[in-house]
């Protein structure tokens, strides 16, 4: 048995596999998001943690061995300021692994590796649009789309910093998933960041409710130059389609269903569908 093994061999002799890990650190520090191998960027999370750790103490023998470990020198300053003031409040946990499919080719699972609260946080973007997307919902749910449309979604600012205030088992707007993960992204960043978060949510809300009435407008233009025949009624309205896996907000169909198109199953098992917030999708064609 194998006892004491901390790191993989990667099929490489030690220098290496030592030299890949010290490029993967160097990029990661220097781009703060890197797409990789699973098992790359897992080895690479934890000698990157190292790194930001040794910026934290500050002292000049931590200072020499994370120089000594960087292929870019330049980088070891941005390591012992912006970084360990950034992380300052942190007992750990400056990176994180999104799973990113298979490779083409060799089928190899990738990975998105990020430094935790950097400017392209990818948590802080899908709980901005979690927030956005749910808020349209209960509203298209309550007024229908069309008055929605019209006057929009008000007060995401306060809505964002009372779902933020709750505990654990208080009820709010926000799905309990999603507003673990607003507080969870919110907790070690600045005042300015829930002003962020609900810049990002009211742009999505935006994009949510301009796509229909911009695809409705395009069919309506190409209805109108289009010659129709007999064998291809109403060819316009083909853009109206949405792609796999895309539903509406307020939409009563998952995305799993939708995204498997006529394979899907017939929906014998109801207790596999999970419905979603609102009202059906065919409502949005009324606009």
């Amino acid at each position: 048995m194998k006892h004491g093994v901390a790191f993989r061999k990667f099929s490489r002799p030690t220098a290496h596999r030592m030299l890949m890990l010290r490029n993967l650190v160097t990029s990661l520090i220097k781009h703060e998001q890197i797409k990789t191998t699973l098992p790359k960027a897992r080895d690479t999370a934890r000698l990157a943690e190292k790194i930001i750790t040794m910026g934290k103490k500050g002292d000049l023998p931590a200072y020499q061995r994370a120089n000594s470990f960087l292929l870019e020198p330049k980088l070891t300053p941005k390591v012992f300021k912006e970084l360990a003031q950034r992380y300052a409040d942190r007992v750990g946990g400056y990176t994180r692994i999104h799973k990113f499919g298979n490779r083409p080719g060799d089928n190899a699972p990738t990975a998105v590796l990020e430094l935790v609260d950097n400017p392209r946080d990818l948590k802080f973007e899908m709980t901005a649009r979690a927030v956005a997307w749910e808020l349209l919902s209960k509203k298209v749910q309550q007024v229908g789309p069309k008055t929605a449309l019209d006057s929009g979604i008000q007060g995401v600012e306060g809505v964002v910093q009372r779902e933020q205030a709750l505990g654990p088992k208080e009820r709010g707007l926000l799905r309990e998933k999603t507003r673990w993960s607003l507080q969870k992204v919110l907790r070690f960043r600045g005042k300015d960041a829930s002003v962020e978060l609900r810049r990002k949510a009211e742009d999505h809300i935006d994009t949510l409710l301009a796509k229909p009435l911009a695809l409705k407008e395009i069919a309506e233009q190409k209805l109108k130059a289009d010659v129709q025949s007999e064998d291809t009624p109403l060819a316009g309205r083909k853009a109206l389609r949405l792609k796999a896996g895309e539903v509406l907000p307020g939409s009563g169909e998952s995305a799993l269903r939708a995204a498997q198109g006529a394979l899907g199953a017939e929906g014998s098992r109801k207790w596999v569908h999970r419905p979603k917030l609102g009202i059906d999708t065919a409502a949005w064609s009324s606009l």
